[in-house]
């Protein structure tokens, strides 16, 4: 089995009208018993700043960092945050994905996010998107889901509404050369 991890799924057409619409999913991890996924480019209504103060952390908050969007990363425990950020150790829940990607749970990160001991580059979601095993492979067959190596600058540097455009271009496609009908060749 190819792993996935370190990819990005684009979601397909034939997703609209589901918690899925038009996402770009990072994968966290991907083997025989499951995948996990963090969703990057959808907006959970809140900023850095609001999320940091309902739970209760009181710290210097840069004001540019405050604003960072936090996002909606997936159905799955969506009272949950995951921190997705340039490789920084020390974090008590960390878990190393390339040498330069990282994806930490543990609340120790929270005291940070807002100020100059951040890591570099960071996307906070809550909740995560989870698959049991097998199940994702079966909807990439179902042409649920585009697949395309990750890469810092697309996770990173690109706004958040562009996201999603910009991972189907890494594959050469536009969204209007999409459909939402399902095949096989």
């Amino acid at each position: 089995m190819l792993s996935l991890e370190n990819h990005f799924l684009i979601a397909m057409p034939n997703l609209a009208k589901s918690y899925f619409e038009r996402t770009l999913i990072y994968m966290c991890e991907h083997n025989a018993e499951g995948s996990m996924g963090i969703v990057v480019n959808q907006p959970v209504g809140m900023s850095l700043s609001e999320l940091l103060k309902q739970v209760n952390i009181e710290t210097p908050i840069d004001e540019e960092k405050g604003k960072q969007i936090v996002r909606a990363g997936g159905p799955v425990s969506e009272d949950r945050g995951f921190i997705i950020h340039s490789a920084q150790e020390g974090w008590d829940s960390s878990l190393k994905l390339t040498s330069d990607i990282m994806v930490t749970t543990s609340t120790d990160i929270l005291s940070v996010l807002g100020n100059d001991g951040a890591p570099d580059k960071v996307i906070t979601a809550l909740g995560y998107a989870g698959w049991s095993a097998g199940q994702l492979e079966d909807e990439i067959q179902q042409n649920s889901w585009l697949t395309v190596e990750a890469d810092e600058e697309l996770l990173f540097d690109t706004p958040i509404h562009l996201k999603w455009q910009t991972a189907l271009s890494k594959l050469g496609i536009e969204s209007w050369q999409l459909s939402d009908e399902v095949g096989h060749a």
